[in-house]
């Protein structure tokens, strides 16, 4: 199926084009291949990164000697995804921190990582490419402020700076005395800044040998040079396959993965999700669904089986299941954890020629900032009025909200469900957006309720938390095809925490950038409904809800 796209890319020249950073395989926009030609850093950031491994050991070191017990690393998206993955793929290192990832706004997710360190024995990692990205910030002076509040010495000590140079953060990293920035080539997007300092410090201070990492890369590296033909570069050929299977009708990339490389899945997802999103087009990856029997699954999926040397025997009577039923299965295996490298970059190429034979731009995000300014737009509100403009409930009952912003009122809850789902066309799949607190019962009940919901209605269906999601599968969303159907859920927060210098709190950011990105979406015409579950007790409430969707007659 990928000959023809092949041919296609062996006719514009892509693998030169690529190399020498001609931007016009993805755009004839003269601006636009301007912007790409900077953003292509990371064709090479192996190479350079690997000159740097001894120097992140080094500060690794020196940061075990300091006696340090945690790092707490700030950030969102392509900030702190790499870090994420790396972290739970290779495990805390004897003698080394424990790593903890904070990208939530949430407020019970501030209080959860606050509890989970020993706050003057954690090193925080604040890591913006931009130096001023909102949800970063405010979780920056938040544990500022904690930590000044029980500082005998030199607070700033505790904090490293990722960013890339000229930043506010660089500025504010200097005046206010971080024990070191690192400044990032500026020429590496967020989310192709995995084989850079955005992911490899903090994977360093956590003790993952980046040294053998960086060798597989650089390995990948070379299998993707512009001396090799294109049937012979795995990146390449991923991408045509990917690329033709979605024209075909086939665009919910539905990932399969070992356990012991599971977390590489988030990473991915926003990357073809940011990526490709745009312009009406792109591809639905598919992070974390069950695997289910071949019957639950429509013509609309392919599969992508990552799994280690050791652990792929458990996986295959499903994908052999999934085979025989016609659906395609794509197999990548890996040696061991370290070859995480290889795929890193594997999917960096993969993801830029499916740009190309798609025709987007992948490397931009415009719809990304729509969200953030309804969000500041909000928030300017809030400084004023003290509330937020929420949209009317529809109906209520059981503790579970319905709105739909569209001024109508079903006689029950469930028939108002009803209704939504009834717009749901085959080729469509269902997201729920999940403003909730990201504890694991909460997690497991999200995963009940996609595999009900992907039993019962066949349609792929993605979870994600909110705001996470807004730096990951949010351009997607409103940017890529119109063959979603939005779910958006929220809950009260019975705890809050102030944001020092702000006039609204942690809940209120985490509520205006729920409304912002509800509004958003409904700007761009996608089929999206806002359910609130209370606050008494998220996880029955969830329950009932799931319950609900699961009688809902389907058509």
């Amino acid at each position: 199926m990928a000959a023809e796209a092949v041919r296609t890319l062996e006719d514009r020249g892509f693998i030169e084009s690529l190399w020498i950073k001609d931007a016009s395989v993805w755009t004839d926009d003269s601006a636009q291949q301007a912007l790409i030609r900077n953003r292509l850093g990371w064709l090479t950031s192996p190479t350079l990164m690997r000159q740097h491994a001894d120097d992140l050991k080094e500060f690794a070191d020196d940061i075990r000697r300091s006696h340090f017990t945690h790092v707490l690393l700030l950030g969102m998206g392509g900030a702190t995804l790499c870090p994420e993955v790396l972290g739970l793929t290779f495990g805390p290192k004897m003698g080394f921190p424990d790593l903890v990832v904070l990208d939530s706004t949430d407020p019970a997710a501030v209080k959860a990582a606050l509890n989970r360190i020993n706050l003057p024995r954690t090193l925080i990692v604040v890591s913006s490419k931009s130096g001023l990205t909102g949800e970063t910030m405010a979780l920056y002076a938040f544990f500022r402020e904690q930590i000044e509040k029980g500082s005998r010495g030199k607070p700033g000590l505790q904090f490293v700076g990722i960013t890339d140079g000229g930043t506010p953060l660089e500025k504010l990293s200097k005046n206010q005395n971080f024990r070191k920035v690192f400044l990032n080539p500026p020429t590496i997007g967020g989310r192709y800044s995995a084989l850079s300092y955005f992911g490899l410090l903090p994977a360093s201070l956590v003790g993952v040998a980046v040294a053998g990492f960086l060798d597989r890369a650089v390995a990948a590296v070379e299998e993707a040079g512009d001396s090799v033909p294109i049937r012979d570069n795995p990146g390449v050929m991923l991408g045509a396959k990917l690329a033709s299977l979605a024209k075909a009708g086939r665009d919910k990339v539905t990932f399969v993965f070992s356990p012991g490389i599971a977390a590489f899945g988030t990473w991915v997802e926003q990357l073809l999700s940011e990526s490709l999103g745009k312009n009406g087009r792109g591809l639905i990856p598919v992070d974390g669904e069950p695997l289910g029997a071949p019957a639950v699954y429509g013509p609309d999926r392919v599969f992508v089986a990552m799994t280690l040397a050791d652990e792929a025997v458990a996986l295959e009577a499903g994908l052999a299941a999934l085979e025989e039923a016609g659906h395609p299965v794509i197999k990548i295996r890996l040696r061991d954890p370290l070859d995480i490298g290889t795929e890193f970059y594997r999917w960096e190429i993969a993801t830029a020629t499916i740009g190309a034979l798609l025709q987007v731009n992948p490397f931009d995000e415009p719809n990304v900032q729509e969200s953030k300014d309804l969000t500041a737009k909000l928030l300017t509100a809030y400084r004023t009025s003290r509330r937020l403009p929420e949209w009317s409930v529809d109906r209520e009952e059981e503790g579970i909200a319905l709105l739909t912003g569209a001024g109508t009122k079903p006689a029950t809850v469930s028939e108002g469900l009803g209704a939504h789902m009834a717009l749901a066309k085959p080729g469509d799949y269902l997201a729920f957006q999940a403003y909730l607190p990201p504890r694991p019962e909460i997690a497991e009940e999200l995963q009940e309720l996609r595999r009900v919901m992907r039993d019962k209605t066949k349609l792929a269906v993605t979870v994600g938390m909110g705001p996470r999601y807004l730096h990951s599968t949010g351009q997607l969303h409103k940017g890529g095809l119109p063959n979603g159907l939005y779910i958006q859920l929220t809950a009260d927060d019975p705890h809050d925490l102030a944001i020092p210098g702000e006039a609204y709190s942690f809940a209120v950011l985490k509520n205006a950038q729920a409304l912002g990105d509800l509004q958003a979406l409904r700007n761009k015409g996608r089929r999206v409904i806002r359910v609130h579950l209370g606050g008494k007790d998220v996880v029955e409430t969830l329950k009932k809800f799931t319950a609900m969707l699961a009688r809902i007659p389907t058509r």
